[in-house]
């Protein structure tokens, strides 16, 4: 009997949905070029949620479980990462209720919790011109954003985050928060208002500098 050609190794330039197609049909090593693709942004989500750093490691594991337990549900009509994501918050959030913890953003939100070009354009703009004034300054705003944030509803604090820190479509954030794209709209503009609430009078008192 002639032997079955064995299907070629993925490969890094796999788009999702193959990468998807290939692990249900059995390929472990496309499932983990998706693990290795989305795990930093999985953690600092999962980052963003809860304040106990150490249980970031084990929420995403359990996220990329559960998610390679559902695969074969995934049907490409949605982004992969957007499906993931819905994933991640409602594994986060469970291990938050079983902990009987709320979900808060953490201090490290605006930041992106490291070095990549994912950080926070808020805060890079603050710090293009460092001098000790201009750094302490950045560093209150930056504290009061985050503040105005924590005390967000969760429907505005999810929605703004989604736009500004992940920077997903209109489309993809209703498609995550399951609502029309009118309300997401909605959320984004009121949370940004209540945001900017807070921060306008410290710029107010930077003695008429522009940050």
């Amino acid at each position: 009997m002639t032997k079955t050609p064995a299907a070629p190794p993925p490969s890094p330039g796999d788009t999702d949905l193959q990468l998807v197609e290939r692990t249900v049909a059995g390929d472990q090593k496309a499932y983990e070029l998706l693990v290795i693709k989305y795990q930093r942004r999985i953690e600092r989500l999962i980052g963003r949620m809860v304040r106990d750093t150490d249980l970031v490691e084990d929420i995403a594991q359990e996220t990329f479980i559960r998610a390679y337990r559902a695969l074969a549900q995934f049907r490409g009509e949605a982004q992969f990462y957007t499906w993931l994501y819905r994933i991640a918050v409602n594994t986060a959030k469970k291990a938050l209720v079983d902990m009987k913890r709320d979900p808060v953003v953490s201090e490290s939100s605006l930041r992106g919790g490291d070095d990549d070009d994912e950080t926070s354009g808020v805060e890079n703009e603050l710090t293009t011109s460092e001098t000790p004034e201009t750094v302490l300054a950045a560093k209150e705003i930056a504290a009061t954003v985050n503040a105005a944030m924590e005390a967000l509803p969760e429907e505005l604090r999810q929605a703004v985050t989604l736009r500004e820190i992940e920077g997903m479509s209109y489309e993809e954030i209703a498609e995550v928060m399951k609502c029309p794209i009118g309300t997401v709209r909605s959320r984004i503009f009121r949370a940004r208002e209540a945001i900017s609430a807070k921060v306008k009078p410290m710029l107010e008192n930077q003695s008429g500098k522009r940050w």
